[in-house]
């Protein structure tokens, strides 16, 4: 070891590499057999891990096993077959490999100049998910952290390209549905909050284009400046799928930008079912995609796509002097150019990683299996009288209550779940009331992990009742 060139020896790196692999391969095997995870408190972490940075380095297995001990005992194991809550993030090893890989080597995907490759596949791989989802051939896209900076993407081209990027007077429509990031880029590209009109839903959770029509003339009519309307391809809280044709027709004839929230439910749009039910996604002008989600990537791999691409380029594109070298006229493609980030690492190898090594008939059927999982979620539920059904299977979601539960006792019922340990699933607020929820779309569950886990659940429930 030359530590103070932060460099090992070779047969150091082996010993630590393996390590590694020998740590995440006791993760992934057997997976069910081991609990949902944990979660730990302030006080007991900071004790275990507030130091001083150490002056001198520690041996590597030192340095593992507090690692095994203190640090990943006490996380949450989102890829976990029984993990039900929020939207899990299943992943997959060989998509872990990847991120390892690209670490590795250390890629640089900012530009053609340093990650010819890696730009390359950038290309090919986005191009699979263009065509998957069903996109026109000029759209174009990128990878990012996720929804989130997908959304803060899309919508940034919405404001230059249908504001020039002047605000006064903007507004933008988005539904009760609609996730938090979406509001929360629309403040950080300098909407106020009375630019964002949050509309009605309807008996099935979508945006009401009766709202939505009704909202964009009484705006005109004083003279703001409508520009953009956002759908849902899949609301977190429900699946709930907004009607994209409707709103794509409503915004051509408005001349209004649709972008879709598609970070949960867009990649389903790669199996039939999928496709059915999120017609009109490819009318989108710009479309969110998190391929950490349902396409069982590792945190983080989020896309965006814009169907005019050009504007992509137009938006973001800033050239320097210490640039000169990479911004040369040819057909290179610089990432850098289509978003926010010049420093940016190599997402798409994991995801080309898992294509290539599982193929794209087995990634359909996982997508399917997790439609499948929820309507087999709904079946139980329907068949268990102390609970009632709320919102019935869609995109893998199903909700649910049960009867005689005070609100308060929901958050109660989450808590004994994770300390339980052996299943874990979260609550929301629908239509003003508590509500358990099932997402359905990790491809190792099984049917008996949602019998188990909906028996626990409803022992739990009754503890709590009595």
């Amino acid at each position: 070891m030359r530590a103070d060139r932060l460099e090992l020896d070779r047969e150091e790196m082996r010993r630590l590499g393996y390590r590694a692999v020998d740590m995440l391969v006791e993760e992934w095997t057997g997976l069910s057999q081991k609990p949902v995870g944990r979660k730990a408190g302030r006080e007991e972490l900071m004790a275990a891990l507030q130091e001083p940075p150490p002056r001198e380095g520690a041996p590597p297995e030192v340095v593992f096993e507090r690692l095994a001990r203190d640090v990943f005992p006490n996380l949450l194991r989102i890829h976990h077959p029984r993990f039900f809550a929020f939207v899990p993030g299943p992943s997959n090893f060989a998509a872990a490999v990847g991120d390892f890989l690209a670490a590795g080597h250390n890629v640089f995907a900012g530009n053609w100049l340093s990650g010819s490759a890696a730009s390359a596949m950038e290309l090919v791989v986005t191009g699979w998910l263009r065509d998957l989802c069903g996109l026109a051939p000029g759209a174009e896209g990128l990878f990012v952290s996720g929804g989130s900076v997908a959304n803060l993407t899309g919508l940034a081209v919405a404001r230059h390209a249908m504001l020039g990027n002047r605000l006064e007077g903007a507004v933008a429509y988005l539904s009760e549905q609609t996730h938090s990031s979406v509001e929360r880029a629309l403040r950080i590209l300098g909407l106020l909050p009375e630019q964002i009109r949050r509309l009605g839903v309807n008996d099935h959770f979508q945006l009401s284009i009766h709202d939505l029509r009704a909202a964009v003339a009484a705006d005109r009519a004083e003279g703001k400046r409508p520009f953009c309307v956002v759908g849902n391809a899949g609301a977190v809280n429900t699946g709930a799928v907004d009607p994209l044709n409707e709103l794509a027709d409503f915004c051509e004839a408005e001349d209004l930008w649709l972008h879709v929230d598609g970070a949960f439910g867009a990649a389903a749009a790669i199996s039939e079912r999928g496709r059915r039910e999120l017609k009109g996604l490819d009318r989108a002008d710009s479309l969110s995609l998190d391929p950490h989600k349902w396409l069982f990537q590792p945190y983080e791999a989020g896309c965006v796509f814009v169907r005019q691409g050009s504007l992509l380029k137009e938006t973001f594109r800033i050239t320097a002097e210490y640039l000169r070298d990479v911004h040369r006229p040819s057909e290179e493609v610089h990432f850098c150019d289509r978003g926010v980030q010049l420093t940016r690492g190599f997402r798409s190898l994991k995801v080309w990683l898992t294509f290539q090594i599982f193929g794209l008939d087995a990634i359909q059927r996982a997508v399917e299996r997790g439609f499948e999982l929820a309507d087999y979620g709904e079946e139980r539920l329907r068949g268990m009288p102390e609970f009632e059904l709320v919102t019935s299977a869609k995109m893998a979601v199903v909700t649910f209550r049960r009867r005689g539960l005070s609100e308060q006792a929901y958050l109660e019922v989450v808590a004994r779940m994770l300390e339980d340990g052996y299943a874990f699933l979260t609550s929301t607020v629908i239509r003003g009331k508590a509500a358990l929820r099932l997402c359905t779309i990790n491809p190792r569950t099984t049917k008996e992990d949602i019998d188990f886990t909906l028996d626990r659940l409803s022992r739990i429930c009754s503890e709590l009742l009595r």
